[in-house]
C-alpha cells in the first residue's frame, strides 16, 4: 500500500512538473490564464485515479508552478500586482475544492459499486458529476470572467462597474461555498459523526440570521416571516436547525419565479397556562411555504432522495439540499412532509421533539 502511494505522488508531481514545462517553452503563444485551465484539468486527472493526498500536493504544486513562471514578475513567487494575486488565491482555492470533489465523487462510485447493480452505479453517478460539473463550472467562470474583466480593464471601469464584478464574485464564492458545505454535511451524516449540541434557542432571532445571511441571493424575491408574540425558547441545536431553514429558503430561491412569495412561520399551538413551566416533549413546528409552482405530485415521494431533481427544471443544483435538510430532521428525531398548496406553491412542515421554555422560566436557571 506505501508502495502504491509513493508511485502516486511520484506520478502526480512529474506530471504537474512536465506539464508545466511544456507550458513554459509555450508561453510566449499561450496567455498565463490559459495555463491555469491545462493545470486544474491535470489535476482533475490526478483526482479521478489516485488518493486525496498525492492529489492535493498536485494541487499546491500547481499552484506554485503557476505563480513562479508564469505570473510576472516570473523566476519569483512575488506579484507584481492586486489582480495576480487576487487570481492565485482564486485558482488554488478552485484547485483544491476541484480535487476533493472529484475525490468525492470516485469514492462515492466505489461505494456504490459495493451496494448497487451496474445500471445503477452509472445512473446515480452521471447525475452527481453532471450536477456537480454544472455547479462548479458557473461560479468558476463567473469568477475567472469578472477577475479577468477588473485586471485588464481596471482603469476603463466605473467604480459602479468594478462594484458590480466584485458582487458577481462574491456570489459565485458563496455558490461554492455552500456546494462545499452540503458535501461535507452529506459525508457527517453518512459517516454517523454528527452529535448534537442542544442550548436553548431564540427562533425568532435565528431566523433573521439566515435571512440576512443568504440576503445576496433573494433576487425580486419576497420573504415573509410570520412569528406569534409569546413565541417560546426552543432547546435544538442551533448550527442543525440553522442549515435545514438555509437549504429550504435556497431550495425556495431557486425553483420559483421572480416576484414570489415565501412564507416562513413558527406555530405556537399550545395553550401555556403556568409559563414558569418547562414543557417536556413539545416540539418545534416550522413551516415554509411559497406560492411558486409547487412539485409534481408524482415526484413529491422522491424530492429528499440523495442527488433527486426535479424533471425539466432549469436551475442548477446537486440534488443534496433536501436530502440533507430530511437527514438533520432525522438525527433531531423529528419529521419532515412536504406538500402542494392548493393555490399553489410548496409548503414543508418540520416538527422536531424538544424542550420548550419562556424567559420568565429560563431566567431563574
Amino acid at each position: 500500500m506505501k508502495t502504491i502511494r509513493g508511485f502516486q505522488y511520484y506520478i502526480s508531481i512529474l506530471l504537474i512538473l512536465f506539464t508545466s514545462t511544456i507550458c513554459y517553452f509555450v508561453s510566449d503563444f499561450l496567455p498565463y490564464k490559459y495555463v491555469a485551465f491545462i493545470l486544474l484539468f491535470c489535476v482533475s486527472v490526478l483526482a479521478m485515479l489516485f488518493e486525496i493526498a498525492p492529489v492535493l500536493i498536485a494541487a499546491t504544486l500547481s499552484a506554485l508552478c503557476w505563480d513562479f513562471f508564469f505570473i510576472e514578475p516570473r523566476f519569483t513567487f512575488s506579484i507584481g500586482n492586486t489582480e495576480d494575486r487576487f487570481f492565485l488565491l482564486f485558482y488554488f482555492i478552485i484547485a483544491m475544492v476541484n480535487a476533493v470533489l472529484s475525490y468525492k465523487i470516485r469514492k462515492f462510485k466505489k461505494e456504490l459499486s459495493e451496494k448497487k447493480n451496474e445500471e445503477q452505479i452509472i445512473m446515480l453517478y452521471n447525475t452527481l458529476f453532471n450536477s456537480l460539473s454544472h455547479e462548479l463550472k458557473t461560479p468558476i467562470a463567473t469568477i475567472l470572467g469578472a477577475t479577468d474583466s477588473l485586471k485588464e480593464s481596471s482603469l476603463q471601469l466605473s467604480n459602479e462597474n468594478k462594484s458590480k464584478l466584485i458582487d458577481e464574485i462574491s456570489i459565485a464564492t458563496i455558490r461554492l461555498n455552500n456546494q462545499v458545505e452540503n458535501l461535507l454535511n452529506m459525508s457527517r451524516l453518512e459517516s454517523g459523526s454528527l452529535k448534537l449540541k442542544k442550548d436553548w434557542v431564540d427562533m425568532e432571532e435565528l431566523i433573521y440570521t439566515v435571512i440576512n445571511k443568504i440576503d445576496i441571493n433573494k433576487k425580486n424575491h419576497q420573504l415573509i416571516v410570520d412569528l406569534p408574540e409569546n413565541l417560546p425558547l426552543y432547546k435544538i441545536d442551533k448550527v442543525i436547525v440553522e442549515q435545514i431553514i438555509h437549504n429550504l429558503l435556497i431550495n425556495a430561491l431557486l425553483y420559483t419565479p421572480d416576484y414570489s412569495k415565501i412564507s416562513i412561520s413558527v406555530l405556537n399551538e399550545r395553550v401555556v397556562i403556568d409559563t414558569n413551566e418547562i414543557h417536556k416533549n413539545d416540539e418545534l413546528i416550522l413551516i415554509i411555504s411559497d406560492n411558486g409552482p409547487g412539485f409534481p405530485s408524482d415526484e413529491i415521494e422522491f424530492v429528499f432522495d440523495k442527488f433527486y431533481r426535479i424533471n425539466h427544471t432549469i436551475a442548477g443544483g446537486t440534488g443534496l439540499g433536501l436530502s440533507i435538510v430530511k437527514g438533520f430532521v432525522e438525527a433531531q428525531d423529528g419529521t419532515i412532509t412536504l406538500e402542494n398548496d392548493r393555490q399553489g406553491g410548496a409548503i414543508f412542515t418540520i416538527n422536531v421533539p424538544c424542550e420548550i421554555s419562556y424567559l420568565n422560566k429560563l431566567k431563574n436557571e
